[in-house]
C-alpha cells in the first residue's frame, strides 16, 4: 500500500484571508504531493533492492524515507489543524492548557515563540507527553529532527517558507498571527480527548 495525498477538508479559498487559495494550492498539491511521491519511490527502491538482493546505502535511504514520511504525516495533520470556522478549545483541553501553561494566552505565546524561532525550516507542535502526562510545546527542525517518540501530536504549524511566503513573504510572525484565527480547535480537542 502506498502513501496518498489526503483531500483537504475545505475548499482552497476557504482559509482566506489567513491563507490564500494560491498559497494553499501550491503547498498542498505541489509540496505535500512531493513528499508522498518521494516516500513511495523510496519504498519501491527498498523493495527492489530486497528482491534483487542488491546493495543499498541504507543510511541515506532511511534518512530520506524518514524525512519524506514525516513531511507527509505532519502535513496531513496540519491540514486538519485548520478550519475556516476557527473556534475555541473544548473545556477539557482548556483545563489541561491552563494546568500545564497557566493560561491559553501563555500557551499561544509559547507556541508562537517556538514557531517563530525554528532555525531555518520546520514546525511547532503542541504535544502530549505520555511519560509526564503533560502538554508540551515542541520545535521540529525540518520534519523529523528533535521529534521525541513519546510525544503525541495535537496541533502543528508549518513554518517552512513554502507555507507562507506567497502571502507573507519573510514575515513569519504575521503568518503565525493569522494562523490563530483558523486553528481547528474542535479537531485539536478531539485529538486530546482520544489520549
Amino acid at each position: 500500500m502506498a502513501y496518498e495525498l489526503p483531500e483537504l477538508p475545505y475548499g482552497y479559498n476557504e482559509l482566506e484571508p489567513a491563507m490564500s487559495e494560491k498559497q494553499l494550492k501550491i503547498h498542498h498539491d505541489k509540496h505535500h504531493q512531493g513528499y508522498v511521491n518521494k516516500a513511495n519511490a523510496l519504498l519501491e527502491k527498498l523493495d527492489k533492492a530486497r528482491q534483487d538482493n542488491s546493495e543499498l546505502d541504507m543510511k541515506a535511504t532511511l534518512k530520506a524515507l524518514s524525512f519524506n514520511v514525516a513531511g507527509h504525516v505532519l502535513h496531513s495533520l496540519f491540514w486538519t489543524s485548520m478550519s475556516p470556522k476557527g473556534g475555541e478549545p473544548s473545556e477539557k483541553l482548556l483545563e489541561a492548557i491552563n494546568k500545564d501553561f497557566g493560561s491559553l494566552e501563555r500557551f499561544k505565546a509559547e507556541f508562537t515563540q517556538a514557531a517563530s524561532t525554528v532555525e531555518g525550516s520546520g514546525w511547532a507542535a503542541l504535544t502530549y507527553d505520555d511519560t509526564s502526562g503533560k502538554l508540551m510545546v515542541m520545535q521540529l527542525e525540518k520534519h523529523n529532527v528533535n521529534l521525541v517518540p513519546a510525544q503525541k501530536l495535537l496541533l502543528v504549524v508549518d513554518v517552512w517558507e513554502h507555507a507562507y511566503y506567497l502571502d507573507y513573504q519573510n514575515e513569519r510572525g504575521k503568518f503565525l498571527e493569522s494562523f490563530w484565527g483558523i486553528v481547528n480547535w474542535e479537531e485539536v480537542s478531539k485529538r486530546h480527548e482520544a489520549l
